[in-house]
């Protein structure tokens, strides 16, 4: 018997999910918004000079050229204009100037104090953008006094958050962060941003946490989590602090999740309509855990849940359904490996197909290494075996995946 809990949070309010005793049950191309850069690589700027009204992202892909251009740097001040020669010094103040669709504030690398909030919405056609202009260079971290336990609170429709780092390990004072980057609105994508280290130090405890949250309570949906690195979360065991935590409808793919204390994919609430595809996630109490229960609006569970192309390697359990699930859930191509509970727990007379039993051989792959590599090796059985289903049309990296090459399982490309 395993009593896994999950949590979902609010402004100055958390919700306790608790997903039920499982007892004896088992467990395309980057399908973005109209505007969305596919970020597997950041702005590759590293500053203002020579900024473009289009920097570029990847090697193949641009942000759009928004009405509205904010810039955010650590030598900037918040009296002035937010101008690329005046430029802003907070991600709280750039969010108080923030208040129409077609807005993209570029952040230069620093560190920047966390715990604000970003409240405007975009539009399908025309969205809100925040971007790092270097990979991880915006640095987010605990203020001197911290006040909350969010690092970033996003309650717009239309945003995207791309390249930060979220680094909750140096807390100055106050309240200890618990949840990294939160989204409540629609049709958000958190994407190529790097959180660790959130949650690790508090005691276990009902309260829960996640690094990142995509939530429903507001009435969330479609919210897309795509090639984030995701570590260190949780005191290790802890069954209430997740490393990704999704409760609407969406996508979850190419990111690489470790060491989590609970789950380091998990779906709860009024989870439905997601598809799990190409990450890797290793070292954590649970690898991927599909569910509904404790519902906001919806009683029907997680359904068209589509798990495809996942590492869930060297995890307590492995991929597992628990509370209420549907029977269009699928489960295609996964490698799933040395979690040493169970590796499989599905419902409904599910089966899983194409599943890999077999080391993945990563490159260099570490329980305990900060930066473990989990780059297939080119002996790895993952190379070539997943499926186009649903599969991003490239990698964390900005890889191709395609027919010509073959679709690998998990968040790299070989």
């Amino acid at each position: 018997m395993q009593k896994q809990v999950a949590f979902a949070v609010r402004t100055n309010a958390i919700v306790r999910a608790v997903v039920r005793p499982a007892a004896t049950v088992l467990l395309a191309a980057c399908a973005v918004y109209s505007g969305t850069a596919s970020a597997q690589t950041s702005v590759t700027l590293s500053g203002y000079d020579n900024l473009s009204a289009t920097p570029s992202v990847s090697s193949s892909a641009t942000l759009p050229a928004t009405a509205t251009n904010y810039y955010v740097s650590p030598t900037g001040s918040d009296t002035a204009a937010g101008t690329r020669a005046a430029p802003f010094k907070t991600l709280a103040r750039a969010a108080r100037a923030v208040t129409r669709a077609g807005t993209t504030v570029f952040v230069a690398p620093g560190t920047y104090a966390g715990g604000f909030k970003t409240t405007a919405s975009g539009t399908a056609a025309s969205r809100i953008y925040w971007v790092s202009t270097t990979k991880w260079g915006a640095k987010i971290v605990p203020p001197a006094n911290s006040t909350n336990k969010t690092a970033w609170d996003n309650r717009g429709h239309y945003v995207s958050i791309i390249g930060f780092e979220v680094d909750g390990s140096k807390l100055a004072g106050g309240t200890k962060w618990t949840l990294g980057i939160y989204t409540g609105g629609s049709y958000n994508v958190i994407e190529g941003n790097r959180v660790h280290h959130t949650a690790n130090t508090i005691a276990c405890s009902s309260a829960g946490g996640s690094a990142i949250g995509v939530d429903s309570y507001y009435k969330g949906v479609m919210g897309d989590v795509i090639g984030n690195v995701v570590h260190d979360i949780g005191p290790a065991g802890c069954s209430y602090v997740q490393g990704i935590y999704h409760s609407t409808s969406g996508t979850i793919k190419n990111n690489v999740v470790y060491r989590v204390g609970s789950a380091a994919i998990h779906l709860w609430h009024d989870a439905t309509n997601l598809k799990i595809i190409n990450n890797t996630v290793s070292a954590s109490n649970f690898g991927i855990i599909v569910g509904g229960g404790d519902y906001y609006f919806t009683s029907a569970g997680a359904n068209n849940v589509h798990v495809h192309n996942n590492i869930v390697y060297d995890n307590k359990y492995g991929i597992s359904e628990q509370g209420k699930t549907g029977t269009a859930n699928t489960y295609k191509n996964n490698l799933v490996f040395k979690n040493t509970t169970y590796n499989w727990q599905l419902r409904n007379g599910l089966t899983h197909t194409g599943t890999i039993t077999s080391d993945p051989l990563l490159a260099g792959y570490s329980r305990t290494a900060a930066f473990p590599n989990f780059k297939p090796s080119t002996s790895s059985p993952v190379i070539g075996r997943g499926i186009a289903t649903y599969a991003p049309a490239t990698d964390i990296d900005g890889r191709a995946r395609n027919a010509t090459v073959g679709f690998d399982m998990g968040a790299y490309q070989h």
